[in-house]
Parts: structure tokens; sequence; C-alpha cells
């Protein structure tokens, strides 16, 4: 029996860290441009991308494939396979309608958690901390589906920081934010397939003027990773029409729990405080 290849992405997130900077490069391009890997010639893809023929073919064995030619094969099915609409994932929860959704939700979250912990590099989550505790301030960015949990993560940190603001919301201007952005601010994208092209921008324009760029998505295939400092892959399988978030919603809790422990009774005040305006102001039942 054929033992199944990797997924092309998945196979790419797992062994980045051990890729020399030319096989990165390589990687980089590979899940940017699979239609051009599945389509075009090797020696086309290698003029495309500055990258040599020899570099695919040891980046190809790198991450878990025989050959270049296996790759290939694998990029070509993954095309055939993502030509799935929403709408198309949306039929087929309603042929699978006898089958509980739940149970199969839940694993598929589970596993993404689990996948989280054994993912995430411990020193590099440190040092993101580290950058978020010092920042004069720092603005956060979702577009589509992450509009909301950029909201979050902007909502939890307000309760012991006040300097987060959450970028082209509620009538702020996503330029005005950027515009003001220095080194001594961070900026913390979350971006998840289909990207928003307003989230690649943000994270353009925020590398040039020098600020801290954090980013949070799914893919190395995400055009604006290319400009982050610091970026964490989460993974959002899922049965549903669209991807999982709840892998995200671990690490956005994750950090801000870190920066609350890190922030020690300053943060404990400013939380007192601001739950006695809350309360003053009828935000919150008292119970």
């Amino acid at each position: 029996m054929k033992s199944a290849r990797p997924q092309i992405r998945a196979a790419i997130t797992a062994n980045y860290a051990d890729l020399s900077e030319t096989l990165r490069t390589a990687a980089d391009y590979l899940a940017d441009n699979q239609l051009e890997i599945a389509t075009r010639s090797l020696r086309a893809i290698a003029a495309a991308s500055g990258v040599s023929p020899a570099s695919y073919t040891r980046l190809a064995r790198a991450i878990g494939f025989s050959d270049y030619e296996a790759l290939r094969e694998q990029a070509r099915m993954e095309l055939s396979q993502r030509g799935s609409s929403f709408q198309d994932k949306a039929r087929q929860l309603r042929n699978e309608a006898d089958q509980p959704l739940l149970p199969r939700q839940a694993a598929a979250c589970v596993d993404n958690i689990k996948a989280l912990v054994d993912d995430i590099d411990p020193v590099r989550l440190e040092q993101v901390v580290d950058c978020l505790s010092k920042a004069r301030r720092t603005v956060v960015v979702g577009a589509l589906a992450s509009a909301g949990f950029a909201d979050y993560f902007a909502y939890l940190a307000n309760w012991f920081n006040d300097s987060w603001i959450v970028a082209g919301r509620n009538g702020a201007s996503l330029g005005g934010a950027l515009a003001s952005l220095t080194k001594d601010d961070c900026i913390v994208i979350v971006s998840k397939h289909p990207y928003a092209h307003r989230s690649v921008r943000a994270a353009e324009l925020a590398a040039e003027n020098g600020a801290k760029v954090i980013v949070l998505t799914d893919s190395h295939a995400f055009p604006g990773l290319q400009f982050a400092d610091h970026h964490f892959i989460q993974r959002t399988e899922s049965p549903h029409f669209f991807s999982s978030y709840a892998a995200t919603l671990v690490l956005i809790e994750t950090i801000t729990g870190m920066l609350v422990a890190r922030a020690g009774s300053e943060a404990e005040a400013r939380i007192q405080n601001v739950d006695r305006h809350n309360r003053l102001l009828d935000e919150l039942e008292n119970v």
C-alpha cells in the first residue's frame, strides 16, 4: 500500500525552521505559487524565483518527498482538490446531514489545538510577549473573518493595557493607525485564508515604518509573511465549510495571559479600575 504524501503547506510548516536561507526562499515561492509548480517546468520555476533547480530538488527531499516530481504531482493533486468552493463545502455538509457535526467539529478543533502546542516554539513565544510588553503602542489588524478575532485580542489586552488599538474598525482609519507607527511600536496581524489584501499591505507599511510585525496565520502562503519579524502558524482543519479559529483563540488567550503575568501588580490595578468603571457605566450586571 502506497504511503500518503504530506500536504505541501503542512510539510513546509513542519520543516521550515530547519531549512537553509536558500531553501526557505524556494519554500516561500512554492507555498505562494503551487499552480506554477504544477504547470511549469522546473527550469521556468527556477528562473522565476531566482533559485536553482538543484535547490528545488533538495527542498523536495527536505520536506518529505522522494524527489521534485513527487512534489510536483502532489501540487497537481492539491490543486484539483482545492477546486471546491465554500458553496461546494456547504453542499457537502448538507449531504452529510445524517452524520452528527458536533463530534466531528470538536475533534478537528482538539486536533488543531494539540498541534498548536507541538508547533509553537516556546522561545519564540517568549520573544513575542517580550516585544509586546515593551511596545509603546500595539495596533491589531484583522479583516474578513479575522476581524472579530482582532477585536477580541484588543479587548482582552485593553483590560490591562491602554496602548492597544484595532486599526480600521468602528470608523477609525487604517491609514491613520499605521501612519504614526515607529520602531517603538508593534503591529499584530491576524489573517487566514482567503487572505485580505489590506492585511498584506498593513504588514508591508508597518515594516517600512520600522514597527515590529507579528503575524498569526494558517500557512506560509500568507503573502504578508515576508514582512513579519515573528509569525505563528495555526492549523485550521475543519469539516465545516470554513476554517476553524479554535487554535488561534487559544494562542490569543495565551499571549494576553502571559502579558498579564509579566505586567504584575500594574495590570491587576488597571483590571480592577476597568471593572469598576464598567460597573459605573452599567456595562456589567451586578450578580
